[in-house]
């Protein structure tokens, strides 16, 4: 069992019952699935700029992406419609939990001047988003083999109905939100 899911059920789940008033386990919110989504725009350009994403996302993971490919045709950026433009990567159970642990008590504290993380960045309906603008914080990334420095959006979905529910839980699970 992952450390932030032994976490979650040994000291969340009690102190978010005592918070809220949940009579029963199942009311709880949960961790339901984590997004990390990588555009490439230059990858119109340079299909090899796409390669050099899709291998960064997958040491970050540990699960290979997915293309994700542009709905329309775009004169302007010489774009059409099926060509790959970003990868995206969906990470549930186990791996969801080993990558939230490494990203909140690894990746963000290598983040220059951090501060913490928006609290204000739920979407109403209980789900967290964040965006980094360089892949350099994790780990797994070596500085000397990287092309060009990108940014990736992450968004953490929970069964939460609220986003004060959704908050409650990321803070217990050891989230570093900003104070302000």
């Amino acid at each position: 069992m992952e450390r932030l899911q032994e976490k979650y059920q040994s000291e969340v789940v009690k102190a978010m019952t005592e918070k809220f008033g949940y009579k029963n386990v199942m009311q709880l919110p949960k961790l339901e699935k984590v997004i990390i989504n990588m555009g490439v725009g230059e990858s119109v350009q340079n299909p090899k700029a796409l390669d050099a994403a899709v291998n960064d996302l997958t040491l970050i993971s540990g699960q290979k992406p997915l293309l994700t490919r542009a709905k329309k045709s775009l004169a302007a950026w010489k774009l059409r419609q099926g060509m790959p433009i970003g990868c995206k990567v969906t990470l549930r159970g186990a791996r969801m939990y080993q990558f939230l642990d490494k990203f909140m008590n690894i990746a963000l504290p290598r983040v220059r001047d951090f501060r913490g993380v928006s609290k204000n960045a739920f979407d109403g309906r209980g789900n967290y988003a964040v965006g980094l603008k360089e892949q350099l914080i994790f780990p797994e990334i070596d500085y000397d083999k990287i092309d060009k420095i990108r940014g990736m959006n992450i968004v953490i979905v929970t069964t939460a109905k609220t986003d004060e529910e959704a908050r409650e839980l990321l803070k217990l699970l050891g989230m570093p939100f900003a104070d302000k």
